[in-house]
């Protein structure tokens, strides 16, 4: 996938290629950078997988707690924060729905903004700034993508080191800093929304329907069911956006494209300086009156509101690169830091010229196929000893079977009857051209049990995400298409069309037969993703509104870089959708560099992903869940740490005393424990899974597999220690 913006492109490089060790950072002058991940999903950017098909883990996390609501916070033009879900805060930021209107009487959004406060307080001198973040689509939620992966994000770009164990912030270079989703307009709970249907009941049963209709491609009249329905949807839609409250001329439709949301970008890193002054001011009055007056004001100082000028700290994945993209072409002198995580061809996404984002997305395929052979029976249950040629072959058949015969299944104990569809595979597969290291085993899973007839599979997968919607208490004493008979949280699919057709004037008021072009020449590029990617025009069949601020962007990933002088592509080998598909360490400790001192990799740089799809890593040790474990107790003096330093992890004992935990700062693997009251002696978590005597630890409660294999344990052993498990306790 490819994304862009200015100064820093990560990239990832076609996996035919074997990666080079990480060449040494150079030091450049800050500027700002667009990260370009570029895999073999080519330019596959997050145009949102369908909900009923979401992950369920994702789904979950995805869903707020229900104690929080946006309706408790009064929309404002400066950010006031309140506390919201576990740990973040919430505002809703009020600016005009058209920038260009100068009476001061339009209609106003009010943007909802997520924040994860930083490890250190605005006022403190380590405090590096807000990160804007935007997960893709276009229709993503900003606000889901800080719930979901906030933490994640402040982890890789906050200084390695945790604030609370140094007391030494005056002079120190180390960066903490907020993360910020938000909304972009249209988009879940940014107000005013819009509905293309009349209540949440409608929704669900016209997305029921769409499900048993099948995709596009499913059946030889699939291009007439689908027309059909895009013509329906898209009437719906466009009556939505294009409709005007009483006494007003101002559509939502007409303000929804990608230039006024990087305008609202810019808006929140002016209202965020303006807060930061705020708490500056306070802090220092405080400060003031219990340590004396500080004739240098140092705190109001170093928290002053640079009105006009404050600049951009920005992590965008897939369509957040176009959003990046946008902001860096309009607001140049603007930009701090930018990230461009999975850089999309910009001039694809505007114009329509040059290649499909698809066109490497059947390499992520072929992947799968090589992955299971090298993974055997063991590590992919689709696997045929006859190598990955004969499990292509063999899925190809698959879904030749399916689209000439559903399965049907029967009911269990805990869901009803069901048929499973060529459609079902080819969602399942979709979805693990984006994520292969989490999908793949799945895909392997499903596949294997629809070759041998069975679908009872597939089926829970299906019915596992549908949920019965009825109309609330309150929709019911109101009318129809009113806010309180929708469902914030469900609009994104809706959102992408009206933000994308917005953007793409070449695929306004499009026709059956133009469609039918642009879909042959699709399928033409991808069998995995071209019967989808299709899809996406359908939603511009109808598209009434005409974006009132139109913008013209001509950068994509290389091009992005060679426009603004300084940027760098630093390419990731792997497959899948952004960084988010392939963890690795090389890419997050360039990404760290890069946040906290501007620190860019050598040009050519290229990263390999720590795992792959159905291998895993070799090497790894579990460490389990039971009531046992196997330590080692050794003289504090005698462990010596010969390569690197553990990070450090304060606990407490169930006395309330503290016990200093070591622990690998780049895996997470336990090494070493100092019990409380024995200064002398320090603990190593040697293991029991290693030792053949593992079965008498008792059942095991759960397993967490680990980068990295103690290499002391076979070293014991062979130095005649005698069970290790005598140390249990």
């Amino acid at each position: 996938m490819r994304y862009s913006n200015t100064p820093m492109v990560l990239e990832k490089q076609n996996v035919s290629s074997p990666p080079s060790p990480p060449v040494p950072a150079r030091r450049n002058k800050a500027r700002p950078i667009a990260l370009a991940l570029m895999g073999l999903a080519g330019s596959l950017w997050l145009m949102l997988p369908d909900r009923a098909h979401q992950p369920a883990a994702a789904a979950e996390k995805n869903a707020p707690p229900p104690a929080f609501s946006w309706d408790q916070i009064t929309p404002s033009k400066s950010l006031e924060y309140h506390d919201c879900f576990d740990g973040f805060q919430c505002a809703r930021l009020e600016v005009p729905m058209n920038y260009h209107r100068e009476d001061g009487q339009g209609r106003q959004m009010a943007i909802a903004i997520a924040r994860l406060p930083a490890k250190v307080p605005v006022t403190d001198s380590r405090y590096g700034g807000p990160v804007l973040i935007n997960p893709g689509g276009p229709g993503g939620s900003g606000i889901g993508e800080a719930l979901l992966s906030g933490r994640d994000m402040q982890m890789i770009v906050d200084a390695e080191t945790d604030p609370a164990l140094t007391t030494k912030t005056a002079n120190s270079s180390d960066r903490y800093f907020d993360i910020i989703g938000f909304d972009p307009r249209g988009v879940n709970n940014t107000t005013p929304g819009f509905s293309c249907f009349p209540n949440s009941f409608s929704q669900k049963n016209w997305e029921l329907q769409a499900e048993a209709d099948g995709m596009l491609g499913s059946s030889d009249d699939s291009l007439m069911r689908s027309w059909q329905r895009a013509l329906a949807l898209g009437a719906a839609c466009s009556e939505a956006l294009q409709s005007t409250p009483n006494g007003t001329d101002e559509a939502l439709g007409d303000h929804l494209n990608t230039p006024p949301v990087a305008r609202d970008m810019l808006e929140i890193i002016e209202r965020q300086g303006q807060w930061r002054e705020k708490q500056g001011q306070a802090a220092q009055r405080e400060h003031d009156r219990m340590f004396g007056y500080d004739h240098q004001q140092r705190i109001v100082t170093r928290t002053r509101w640079k009105r006009g000028q404050e600049k951009l700290l920005y992590w965008g994945r897939s369509y957040g690169t176009v959003l990046g993209s946008t902001f860096a072409t309009m607001f140049p002198n603007r930009i701090e830091r930018v990230l461009l995580d999975g850089v999309v061809d910009v001039d694809k996404y505007y114009t329509g010229e040059g290649p499909d984002s698809i066109v490497d997305a059947d390499a992520i395929f072929d992947r799968f196929a090589f992955y299971c052979d090298t993974a055997g029976l063991d590590g992919c249950p689709f696997y045929t000893h006859r190598g990955p040629t004969a499990i292509k072959a063999a899925y190809l058949d698959l879904e030749t079977a399916l689209y000439k015969a559903s399965i049907p299944v029967a009911p269990s104990a805990t869901r009803g009857p069901e048929v499973v569809t060529w459609t079902d595979l080819k969602i399942v597969l979709r979805i693990s051209m984006y994520q292969p290291l989490l999908v793949f085993p799945i895909l392997a899973h499903y596949a294997k049990s629809l070759a041998e007839g069975d679908g009872s599979a597939m089926a829970d997968f299906k019915q596992r995400f549908r949920s019965p919607s009825c109309p609330s208490d309150q929709c019911m004493q109101t009318e129809p298409w009113s806010p309180e008979c929708q469902d914030a949280e469900a609009n994104e699919f809706y959102a992408m069309s009206a933000i994308f057709c917005s953007d793409a004037p070449y695929l306004r008021d499009i026709d059956q037969q133009r469609f039918k072009e642009l879909w042959a020449s699709q399928k033409a590029q991808s069998f995995t993703m071209g019967d989808y990617w299709a899809t996406i025009g359908l939603g511009c069949v109808q598209h009434k509104s005409r974006p009132k601020w139109q913008l013209t962007v001509t950068c994509s990933a290389q091009k992005m870089s060679k426009s603004f002088p300084g940027s760098v592509v630093l390419e990731q080998d792997s497959e899948g959708h952004t960084t988010l598909a392939a963890p690795s360490v090389c890419v997050s400790k360039a990404i760290r560099a890069y946040f906290q001192s501007g620190v860019l990799p050598d040009p050519g740089t290229l990263c390999s992903a720590d795992l792959k799809p159905l291998l895993g890593e070799s090497g790894c040790k579990r460490y389990t869940g039971s009531g046992f474990s196997a330590n080692i107790a050794v003289p504090k003096t005698s462990l010596h740490w010969t390569k690197g330093q553990p990070k450090l992890y304060v606990d407490k004992n169930q006395h309330g005393a503290e016990v200093p935990r070591m622990f690998c700062g780049d895996c997470g693997t336990p090494f070493t424990s100092e019990p409380s009251g024995q200064d002398k002696v320090i603990i190593i978590k040697s293991g029991t899974l290693d030792d053949p005597h593992r079965d008498e630890c008792g059942e095991l409660a759960m397993e967490i597999w680990c980068d990295r294999k103690d290499k002391w344990v076979e070293q014991m052993k062979d130095e005649n220690v005698t069970r290790l498990d005598r140390s249990m306790g």
